[in-house]
């Protein structure tokens, strides 16, 4: 059954929700960092970064976690609007996550997480960024 359209308003408080829910979420991740639970940070890095992307602002939908990354790769990468380099990021914490979650002794340290995090918030000012010019 195929969803009924939002409307202006209601997208924007849906846009304004899930970039709240990113905050949160890196403040989740920093938690799990501050207490050595790593491979759950990366977790949650990863949904700061989903949370976060603005497909819905385009109203472009996505119906899988991959969908998502490949509609911002071809949305917002192919045309200039954000530099590759977040699709790259937002690429490897997908791949990052899926590991952590499901692969058995994959354990991810300190030093990768201490890379990982400034980058998550500067994705999320950056998506932030792109959203205010819209």
């Amino acid at each position: 059954m195929k969803q009924k359209p939002l409307t202006v308003e209601e997208r924007n408080i849906l846009v304004a929700y899930r970039i709240q829910r990113a905050k949160e979420t890196l403040a989740e991740a920093d938690n799990m960092i501050k207490d050595n639970f790593y491979n759950a940070a990366v977790n949650r890095l990863y949904y700061t970064c989903y949370y976060a992307v603005m497909l819905v602002k385009n109203d472009i939908s996505a119906r899988t976690h991959q969908g998502a990354l490949q509609m911002f790769s071809l949305h917002f990468i192919v045309n200039n609007k954000i530099s590759e380099q977040y699709s790259t990021f937002y690429g490897k914490l997908f791949n990052s996550r899926i590991s952590g979650d499901y692969d058995d002794f994959v354990r991810y340290d300190n030093e990768m997480l201490t890379a990982l995090r400034p980058q998550a918030e500067e994705f999320i000012v950056v998506i932030e960024n792109e959203l205010n010019n819209l």
